[in-house]
């Protein structure tokens, strides 16, 4: 049996339980800088898919009735991963459900919480090699949206995700929870985009690098989802856009295919989240 350094709150001010609950996401980020820093992850399922994928516990805050059905099984993941004394000289924080509570400030709480170190991501052309349907999320701005998305494109198929800078990090408690820890199962990466011109837009680097692109867009030439041009493409990304405005217009002008999925009862479009489902279904077979 493990000697666990369990650590009893009795003081949720403690300076070392910031990162739990003081620290904001963006702060969380940039915590080792110039280094990738850390981030929290919920709940035992989301956290044992980020440990099979392999990210490095820092610290866990545990809610003592939970010690036995959500503690044990990541604590043994964690022990099978690191070995027997790294795993033992792990902090692990625990406390009774209202001091978890009043740290948190959630009142249903998941009993589990896991601080863990970000890794260094890969640029986008390393990213794409051997890839051949990507999801390519421009500056979606909605942790819920960003989370199914790529639930839906690690549950449907595709390669990869791509995400421009103005889209919400995978990796916020909120993203990775509603994706249900697929966010650990897939492989995704930023498109970092630093020049003005117009060959830094997404489109055009992804034609660079051998793929057809499709902006999922309701304009006049845009094509159905079924179309048999599309599943021919031996390389595919799909582009989709923030809820509400959808995608930049210079965006959609520079994809190779604009598609539509058709709606009936006068309804224009779906949510970007459940339209993605549709789209990878669709094409990334």
């Amino acid at each position: 049996m493990l000697e666990y350094h369990w650590i009893e709150i009795t003081d949720v001010s403690a300076p070392e339980l910031d990162v739990f609950s003081r620290l904001s996401e963006v702060q969380l980020m940039h915590y080792y800088e110039p280094k990738p820093g850390i981030f929290i992850a919920e709940s035992a399922n989301v956290i044992l898919r980020a440990l099979e994928a392999g990210y490095e516990p820092v610290a866990l805050l545990l809610e003592k009735q939970r010690i036995e059905k959500e503690g044990r099984p990541v604590l043994e993941k964690i022990e099978e991963l690191l070995g027997r004394e790294r795993a033992e000289s792990l902090p692990i924080y625990v406390a009774e459900h209202d001091i978890v509570t009043k740290l948190t400030g959630y009142s249903l709480v998941r009993g589990l919480w896991a601080v863990l170190r970000r890794r260094t991501l890969p640029s986008l052309e390393a990213f794409c090699e051997g890839k051949k349907r990507l999801a390519v999320l421009v500056d979606v701005v909605n942790p819920t949206n960003v989370g199914a998305i790529i639930r839906s494109a690690a549950a449907l198929g595709m390669d990869g995700v791509v995400l421009t800078k103005g889209s919400v990090d995978p990796l916020t408690r909120r993203s990775a929870r509603v994706s249900m820890g697929t966010v650990f199962q897939i492989p995704w990466t930023y498109a970092e985009e630093t020049q003005a011109d117009a060959d830094a837009l997404i489109p055009n680097r992804l034609a660079a690098l051998g793929f057809s692109t499709v902006a999922m867009a309701l304009t006049d030439d845009s094509v159905g989802i079924r179309d048999e041009r599309l599943k021919s493409e031996e390389r595919l990304a799909v582009l989709l856009g923030t809820e509400g405005d959808g995608l930049p217009r210079n965006v959609i002008q520079s994809c190779t295919y604009r598609v539509k999925i058709p709606m009936a009862h006068g309804v224009d479009s779906l949510n970007v989240a459940a339209a993605s489902a549709l789209a990878f279904w669709e094409l990334g077979r």
